[in-house]
């Protein structure tokens, strides 16, 4: 291993001028996250006024104290539902993330119903399907603090109805793949949220506030003419004594929370994982601190990502592969907190000569099981004809041939530029890697908005020659305008990260921090032993 010195001054202005930008990113970042606390907490009173805790009060009484939590999703549906980013609140009325429960490494989903009573929005669904399909990939239980008013009919399309039918059975197979699955029924689940409890392994039911049934009140009257109570219907109490849905009847949210901490640690879930080996590590020689004012906010300045490998991995500590051969894609051995894992990252567009480099490392790490980190900063492959005529097209296949047939764990960050085929090469987001999370001031998109808007201008210039006619220069400068803004406005961390494009934005000062985690659950994952059935367990 060599360690990486860094080249980057602290107390310049060029570093304090990165720093003071990235940092309204971060405050960008959490002015956003706050709205949905507000919002939330705004509905104390009438939490209280039904002897009930707030969702995130919740969330805090379930996990275990001083154990790390690694929220999920945060900004999910942020400018979709309503298109003013000015009022729209993110977090698809959710609260997730992966914590510990009774010393358990497990996801937790909390429906926050105190927005819009836990209403579903048009990326919930989005949500709680990427929340499954990390339980299945890294064998995590899933307790599920369920109260919410389902489908907000108002808004209600025939395709989040189709694909929510996922959700329940992901249920039915994470529960026969042998993974626990809990729910806490604090409030109302109704209509296809009522599959919520059934589709669960174990249900706990809160008296008086506590309901789940096919079809409410109002609707029974609707559908049939009967005059039904609640409670009757769905309500805790009869589902304990009656209809055997809930197993366990608890007097508040306080009890069912506890009730659900008991369930989870008679289970003895760890028994069948073997521990994470520890190893001696260093810090990075660097501080982390610094990732903040290390990396410039603008795509178009450029920065050598060892800089950023030097403040997150152990002791500044890289053995690079080829370090003369591909110079603009960097591969290299490492550590993070005693975890050995790859690291790629970008110096700009990938050429032939770094897809090839890649492509052989990634097969490398595969062979030699190591998870791998891509460090995304690249405006994707190079073009032209020097480019195309050494294979570019063959040779970037490659590379991403082997990134999507790798089987070890693959981790992705969105640190600066992630554009085109780049974005594929590098394991973007359609490239299913385990975790990817996005700087706040990170791009992505099929190109940026400049070079959409060049490259329909020369398009149309091209048309207007071969036609013979003269083009209207101000009419060409209002359709790039257009273009770029087009392109512009769907590009930055805030746009995707609502649109559920990665796991999450994050704070670049925390990346050490998050990918250890990330590191630790994916490796647990492969030390854990299943007792899978055929059938997820049946409600009786």
């Amino acid at each position: 291993m060599v360690a990486v010195t860094s080249q980057i001054d602290a107390n310049s202005e060029t570093f304090a001028a990165n720093r003071a930008s990235m940092m309204q990113f971060v405050e960008r970042l959490r002015s956003l996250e706050a709205r949905s606390e507000e919002a939330s907490a705004k509905r104390r009173a009438t939490f209280e006024k039904r002897g009930q805790l707030l969702p995130s009060d919740r969330l805090n009484r379930l996990l275990d104290p001083g154990m790390p939590f690694l929220r999920l999703h945060t900004l999910a549906n942020y400018g979709v539902d309503n298109a003013d980013r000015e009022s729209s609140i993110p977090g698809a009325s959710v609260i997730v993330g992966i914590g510990f429960v009774g010393g358990v490494r497990c996801m937790v989903w909390v429906d926050d119903s105190g927005i819009a009573a836990g209403a579903m929005t048009a990326k919930t669904g989005d949500v709680a399907l990427s929340l499954q399909s990390i339980c299945k990939r890294q064998k995590l239980p899933l307790i599920h603090l369920v109260e919410s008013a389902g489908a907000n009919l108002l808004q209600y399309t025939v395709e989040l109805w189709a694909n929510f039918g996922a959700i329940f059975r992901n249920l039915a197979q994470m529960s026969a793949m042998g993974l626990p699955t809990l729910v806490v029924l604090h409030g109302g689940s109704t209509a296809g949220g009522a599959y919520m409890p059934g589709m669960s392994d174990y249900v706990i039911g809160v008296k008086e506030n506590g309901m789940a049934a096919l079809g409410g009140a109002a609707l029974v009257r609707a559908a049939t003419g009967e005059v039904a109570n609640d409670r009757e219907l769905g309500g805790s109490e009869m589902h304990a004594s009656v209809s055997g849905l809930v197993e366990y009847l608890v007097e508040d949210d306080a009890h069912g929370l506890l009730k659900a901490r008991e369930v989870f640690e008679r289970l003895d879930w760890n028994r069948r994982a073997t521990s994470i080996p520890q190893r001696t590590y260093q810090p990075p020689r660097y501080d982390g601190d610094q990732l903040a004012g290390a990396v410039p906010t603008d795509p178009k300045v450029p920065y050598d990502c060892r800089e950023v490998f030097a403040r997150v991995v152990d002791g500044s500590d890289i053995e690079e592969f080829k370090p003369r051969y591909g110079l603009s894609t960097v591969c290299a051995y490492t550590s993070i907190t005693g975890i050995a894992c790859a690291v790629i990252g970008n110096n700009g567009p990938i050429d032939p000569n770094g897809a090839t480099k890649a492509a052989q490392f990634i097969q490398l790490c595969d062979q030699a099981d190591l998870p791998i980190i891509f460090f995304q900063n690249t405006t994707g492959y190079m073009v032209g004809t020097e480019y195309e005529q050494s294979g570019m097209i063959k040779h970037g296949s490659k590379m991403v041939q082997a990134v999507s047939n790798a089987r070890v764990p693959k981790i992705s960050l969105y640190v600066g530029a992630s554009f085109g085929a780049g974005n594929y090469g590098m394991c973007g987001w359609s490239y299913e890697p385990d975790f990817l999370f996005a700087w706040p001031s990170a791009r992505t998109g099929v190109m940026s908005g400049q070079s959409a808007a060049t490259t329909m201008s020369e398009v149309a210039k091209v048309g207007a020659a071969r036609k013979g006619i003269s083009i209207d220069e101000e009419q060409l400068a209002q359709q790039e305008a257009a273009i770029q803004a087009h392109f512009d406005a769907q590009e930055d961390a805030f746009y995707t990260s609502g649109r559920v494009l990665d796991h999450g934005v994050i704070d670049p000062r925390d990346t050490r921090k998050v990918l250890t985690f990330c590191l630790e659950t994916v490796l647990e994952a492969k030390r854990r032993t299943l007792t899978p059935n055929s059938f997820g367990v049946g409600r009786m």
